[in-house]
């Protein structure tokens, strides 16, 4: 078994100024039966692969372990556009014809800086590419994609943060794992 994955911080704000919010991504591949393999921080592409039986294999690339968010004033933009603008995910998964790849996301809790909190739901995104779906973050998994059989699919993932004057300055962080599942 081999799993690699990315890591990364989420929010900074400081004094006012330039509002940044960083995304880490630590992607993970689970092969049947909820498996959950280790995690080493490192390369952005995760494999794991059972046996050379005909077992399934599935390996995921992700191209970015952070993305920005910048300052904006929340009357004139109410979503700030992530930095960079889109994400390149790759979703390969070597299984049967009759059986489904999917792809979730689940973040470990609530952006915090302190004793200061903005909600994880606060961060959505759209997905481009066959069977990537769009999503708002939460503290449960949500989907990102999926896939009836074998195959390599690509896709990207563009981030948004809904901006509010009620954030308060500070260093946000959180984790955020892409996991995807081959029967």
């Amino acid at each position: 078994m081999r799993t690699n994955s990315k890591k990364g911080v989420i929010l900074n704000t400081s004094q006012g100024e330039a509002v940044r919010l960083v995304m880490s991504m630590i992607a993970t591949v689970a092969i049947a039966l909820g498996l959950s393999p280790s995690l080493n921080a490192g390369s952005g592409i995760v494999a794991m692969d059972v046996g050379a039986d005909g077992s399934s294999t599935a390996q995921l690339t992700i191209d970015q372990s952070s993305i920005n968010f910048a300052s904006a004033n929340p009357r004139a933009v109410s979503l700030i556009a992530s930095t960079p603008a889109s994400v390149n995910v790759t979703a390969n998964a070597q299984i049967d014809s009759q059986s489904t790849a999917t792809l979730t996301v689940v973040a470990d809790g609530d952006l915090v800086s302190g004793s200061d909190v903005i909600p994880i739901g606060k961060v959505s995104w759209t997905a481009t590419g066959d069977g990537f779906a769009p999503g708002t973050m939460d503290k449960s998994p949500v989907s990102a994609g999926s896939w009836l059989g074998p195959g390599e699919h690509t896709g990207t993932f563009s981030f948004f943060l809904t901006n509010s004057w009620s954030y308060a300055v500070g260093n946000y962080s959180q984790t955020v794992h892409y996991t995807l599942t081959a029967p």
